[in-house]
C-alpha cells in the first residue's frame, strides 16, 4: 500500500493550509516520486478540497518551488548542526558529510531542489544571499579557517569547488564499487570523510590566500 493516505485517513484540522500542502507534497514525493505530484493529488493527501491549493499556489511549479525551499532550509539546519559538533578546519569536512547524508536520506526532495534550480538556471536568491544558508555557510567557514575574504574571486571559486565536490560525492557515494573502501576505513562516515579530505578543496588554516 502507498504511504500516501487518503483524505479520510489524514484530515486537515488546523489553520496553516500552506504548511499542510507542503507537508502533503513531501509525503507524496518520497512515497511515489515527482511524477505523482499534482495540486489535486496534494489536496487529496492533505484532506482538503481540490480548489484549496490554488489559494497558495497557482500551479504545480509553484508548489515544487515551495517544497524545494523547504529542502534548502532543512539542509541548512543540518549543516549548521554538523558544524557545531566539529572543531577547527574539521568543520568543513563536517559540512560536506552533512550534505551527503541529507542527499542520501531525502533522495526525492534532493532531486526536486536541483530540478527547480536548473529550471531557473541558478540557485534561489535566498540560498546565495542568506548568511544562514548552506551555501553561505561553506563560504563563511572557509573564511573562519584561513581564506582571505578580500579575494572574492578565489573565495567564490573555493566555495563552488567544495560545493561541487560534496554534490558529486552525494551522487556517487552509494555505488557498490566503493564498498571495499568503506569496509577498509571502518564505515560509510569514515569513507565520506576520507574522500572529502582527499579532494584538497579546503583551505589550510595556516595559509592566507
Amino acid at each position: 500500500m502507498s504511504e500516501a493516505k487518503s483524505a479520510e485517513s489524514r484530515p486537515y484540522h488546523h489553520g496553516d493550509l500552506r504548511r499542510a500542502l507542503v507537508d502533503a507534497a513531501r509525503r507524496l514525493l518520497e512515497a511515489e516520486g515527482p511524477t505523482a505530484l499534482s495540486l489535486r493529488a496534494v489536496a487529496r493527501e492533505a484532506g482538503v478540497s481540490p480548489a484549496a491549493p490554488y489559494h497558495h499556489f497557482k500551479d504545480k511549479a509553484e508548489l515544487l518551488d515551495a517544497v524545494a525551499q523547504e529542502g534548502w532550509d532543512i539542509l541548512s539546519a543540518l549543516m549548521a548542526e554538523a558544524k557545531g559538533t566539529a572543531v577547527g578546519p574539521h568543520q568543513l569536512t563536517a559540512l560536506g558529510i552533512a550534505y551527503v547524508c541529507f542527499a542520501r536520506d531525502n533522495p526525492a526532495l534532493y532531486r526536486v531542489m536541483y530540478d527547480a534550480a536548473r529550471d531557473k538556471e541558478m540557485l534561489p536568491d535566498e540560498v546565495q544571499d542568506n548568511k544562514d544558508s548552506a551555501y553561505c555557510m561553506v563560504r563563511d567557514t572557509m573564511i573562519e579557517h584561513g581564506a582571505n575574504p578580500d579575494d572574492e574571486v578565489h573565495l567564490e571559486l573555493a566555495s563552488v569547488a567544495a560545493w561541487c565536490g560534496a554534490h558529486g560525492l552525494a551522487e556517487m557515494a552509494g555505488f557498490k564499487q566503493f564498498d571495499h573502501l568503506k569496509e577498509a576505513l571502518g564505515g560509510e562516515r569514515q569513507f565520506l570523510e576520507a574522500v572529502l579530505n582527499h579532494m584538497g578543496l579546503f583551505p589550510n588554516p595556516q595559509h592566507r590566500c
